[in-house]
């Protein structure tokens, strides 16, 4: 879940004077960044000082297009109305901003699919054959220039599994299973296992995993618990609880994910290869989704990380929704994209979204919440997945960038021309609210107008 193995990327070589503006709970074999508590002399003393809250970035991708019938917004704030695809972020109307129109240069007249999703989050132009050739996405470009102020540069999590070989337009399947780039020739390993992604957020190691990591900070918890105001008690309450409860859905799944590498030793392919659930990955993508998104919120609230990718499907997806009473697998169902069985797909994606911006506007942070600090990106690489459509993308937008990117609007770029609705125009935008100014990222080299 590193951004490279680069050891400047690890906080151990790198601390950066980490501890003296951090607050942690620390017991055996664990370590556990807390949430700006603002009683407290090291991590709240910044509050004090007028210092800003940290800025956070997340991008949420769901592959092979949305129901474009039912996907549409008008008017603005608490009066603002959506689409049946994206009734879940009702009660975050004024904390989102749907943008219309923006398109991905690269994505256009390369075939279907794996050319149209490799370079989603960083607009480069893809290479065919057996040799990877893209650019670094925007979420690495964040890390690689504020990852070193976190435990981890960033988070990359995954849903579904990559997959291998190669398109029938001479693309790598590997475009189609990755997202996160570190560089023009080299996707992040992306972590699909919650277990693993938990362990690696608290730096949880060995036979210590069978042990609750709260049962091990619990005496300095106390502790803690005693000297801090009643408002921080509180959070650190309600954090601690958080982090249980997820604790507690990831140790069943790491059972699954042991006896998934039992069976498959002596076998010609490692356990990940093999069907869901014999490969340890939850049944149930509902449980495996939410608990992905708790630990994007969590990472977030402690500030161990800034940056984080989930890959909720990956394109030419091969998940089931048994539980939406859709038949059909994900990526077939997308060849009918205006039928209602695909409208419940998509409105369960957005859901996702809306799952993870509401925990994250729960989070109290300074005179705002998490969310109102951080900049929820949910796109998808295709507008129709039965005509394979990348003229335009669907693109959500969730929270505020501490006050630096307003909300609560419908922003339309289809008809201001290809020069003016650039994807990668507003990564330029958000990577500049967030202090990393660049003056160029992908086909982009001015900042998105209006957003």
């Amino acid at each position: 879940m590193k951004s490279s193995s680069d050891p400047r990327n690890d906080h151990r070589a790198n601390p950066r004077g980490r501890a003296s503006r951090r607050t942690f709970l620390r017991g055996v074999g664990v370590t556990m960044a807390l949430p700006w508590l603002e009683s407290l002399p090291v991590w709240g003393a910044s509050a004090v000082a007028g210092q800003a809250a940290p800025k956070r970035f997340a991008a949420l991708f769901m592959g092979c297009g949305v129901n474009p019938t039912h996907w549409w917004a008008k008017g603005s704030g608490a009066t603002m109305e959506l689409g049946r695809c994206l009734e879940p972020l009702t009660p975050l109307k004024a904390k989102i901003n749907v943008v219309n129109g923006l398109f991905n240069k690269q994505a256009l007249g390369v075939g279907i699919h794996p050319g149209q999703t490799g370079n989603i989050l960083s607009g480069a132009a893809l290479q065919k054959g057996a040799e990877l050739k893209g650019g670094i996405s925007v979420d690495q470009m964040l890390a690689r220039h504020l990852g070193e102020d976190t435990v981890q540069p960033s988070m990359v999590l995954g849903c579904e599994q990559p997959i291998t070989g190669y398109h029938e337009t001479y693309f790598s399947m590997a475009y189609s299973s990755h997202i996160s780039w570190q560089s023009a020739t080299s996707p992040v390993p992306m972590e699909v296992y919650p277990s693993l992604a938990f362990d690696s957020l608290f730096d949880n190691r060995g036979s210590l995993r069978n042990r609750s990591i709260l049962d091990r900070v619990r005496e300095e918890a106390t502790g803690l618990s005693r000297r801090v105001s009643a408002g921080d008690r509180a959070k650190l309450d309600e954090y601690l609880t958080s982090v249980r409860e997820v604790e507690k859905r990831a140790a069943p799944m790491r059972a699954a994910k042991d006896a998934a590498d039992e069976r498959a030793k002596g076998r010609d392919r490692p356990a990940i290869a093999m069907p869901r659930p014999a490969n340890g990955l939850p049944e149930d993508i509902r449980e495996h989704m939410r608990l992905m998104c708790d630990l994007i919120a969590i990472g977030f609230q402690t500030d161990n990380t800034r940056i984080a990718t989930l890959l909720l499907c990956r394109d030419i997806s091969g998940l089931f929704y048994p539980f939406l009473d859709v038949r059909a697998a994900h990526h077939g169902a997308s060849h009918d994209d205006k039928s209602e069985a695909y409208e419940r797909v998509t409105r369960f994606y957005v859901s996702q979204l809306a799952y993870l911006a509401t925990r994250l506007d729960a989070m109290p942070e300074g005179e705002g919440t998490v969310l109102d600090n951080t900049c929820l990106l949910f796109t998808n690489s295709l507008w129709s997945g039965t005509k394979h459509d990348a003229s335009k993308v669907p693109v959500l937008l969730a929270g505020g960038l501490g006050g630096s990117l307003p909300t609560g609007r419908v922003l339309d770029y289809a008809d201001k021309g290809d020069a003016n609705r650039k994807l990668c125009a507003m990564y330029l935008s958000i990577m500049a609210r967030m202090g990393v100014r660049l003056d160029r990222f992908g086909d982009a080299d001015t900042p998105l107008a209006g957003l």
